[in-house]
């Protein structure tokens, strides 16, 4: 497994700000949003630790246990012996101000504080599409995944799941037969593969991609757990596609989180009589895009890439024109050839912060705008 030399540094060194990073993300009780409460509330990870109780229980959501758990974690949580288990055990940390780490994912409301990865994430990633659905899919939901996810890897886009049984495993599997990449994104630790079943597809997936959480690499993968990971497929990709839903599906979570987040969410049309399809079909009078082909999926992000046959019958790949959807062409007729401030820019689009901030972020994949500073773009 290779690192960046950023990835590689908390290892190595513990300084005091990325001890103090990891050390935060450990505590049990600070979810994301109480994490980005804090640090908010004192400017670093640091400072939290530095504060007195008083200061800590004017944070919305800390309570008397929270800020007993945090003001002992200095001397509960070994930091060191945590990052020693976890390159021993071919682990890479990559904490939310590591250069590597996802940069769709950090532009959602409530970014993970730490990924645990086995396996390499790689800049193409950031080209990324969903595919979730079922675990007791159809042979047509099968079918329709493989279809989908194949097509998509060949044309370049990185496959995320979630190693679940049916949809999801087939969306992993037809994206390694192609060549393709693909992420799995675990509700329990990278350490403890479920479905059991599922670990000669899990080191697949490494070899060509990675599996990934926010848990303890040993987390057993617990109920509430799942519900919390779909944030993070839904941010790490452009756009999340629906194959074979119920009505309760953890599917549905994902597809409404993606929306939550300003990505584009699409849905697989089924039977009408089968109880798979009802939660695609209502997606759908909600406003996802019907989808029957890749191109559906393609015309909505705009081809990146075209494959062209050559005389050996391999294919090249090469740019082709760019289309955008309504909400990427508002976002970069926003954005000028002079510095312009993200805040400017949700204010000329009247748009939602996220939906601006993941359009920003498709946008910088697309080679059309480039960001200047953290809160500044400029259009290429």
């Amino acid at each position: 497994m290779s690192s960046t030399s950023d990835q590689a540094d908390p290892a190595q060194s513990v300084d005091e700000a990325l001890a103090a990073e990891l050390r935060l993300c450990m505590v049990s009780g600070v979810g994301p949003r109480i994490r980005k409460a804090l640090l908010k509330r004192f400017e670093g990870a640091a400072n939290v630790f530095r504060a007195a109780p008083s200061e800590l229980r004017d944070v919305e959501g800390v309570g008397p246990k929270l800020v007993r758990s945090i003001t002992a974690a200095e001397q509960e949580i070994d930091v060191a012996k945590e990052i020693a288990f976890c390159r021993e055990k071919q682990i890479t940390l990559l904490l939310e101000t590591s250069a590597a780490y996802p940069r769709p994912l950090k532009d959602i409301h409530d970014p993970p504080g730490v990924l645990f990865v086995r396996g390499e994430i790689l800049p193409v990633d950031a080209l990324a599409v969903a595919i979730v659905g079922t675990r007791h899919a159809t042979a047509y939901g099968l079918v329709q995944a493989e279809r989908l996810a194949s097509g998509l890897a060949h044309a370049g886009y990185t496959i995320i799941s979630g190693l679940a049984r049916g949809i999801d495993s087939a969306a992993h599997t037809a994206a390694l037969k192609v060549g393709g990449r693909t992420i799995a994104v675990l509700g329990g630790g990278v350490l403890e593969i479920y479905p059991p079943e599922n670990e000669p597809l899990a080191q697949q997936v490494m070899d060509h991609g990675a599996i990934l959480s926010e848990s303890h690499p040993l987390a057993p993968p617990l109920a509430g757990s799942f519900p919390q990971r779909n944030r993070i497929i839904s941010g790490m990709s452009l756009g999340v596609i629906v194959v074979e839903a119920s009505d309760r599906s953890g599917a549905l979570i994902t597809a409404r989180l993606a929306m939550e987040q300003g990505r584009e969410v699409f849905a697989v049309p089924g039977r009408v009589d089968s109880r798979n399809s009802r939660g695609c079909h209502r997606l759908i009078r909600d406003g996802a895009k019907l989808t029957e082909t890749v191109d559906d999926v393609l015309e909505e992000f705009g081809p990146l890439v075209a494959a062209a046959p050559r005389e050996d019958g391999r294919e090249i790949r090469h740019p082709v024109e760019l289309q955008l959807n309504e909400l990427e062409t508002s976002v970069l007729t926003a954005i000028g050839s002079d510095p312009t401030s993200i805040d400017e820019v949700i204010s000329s689009t009247k748009m939602a912060v996220p939906q601006v901030l993941s359009t920003i972020s498709v946008l910088e994949m697309k080679r059309l705008i480039r960001r200047v500073s953290g809160n500044k773009v400029i259009r290429l």
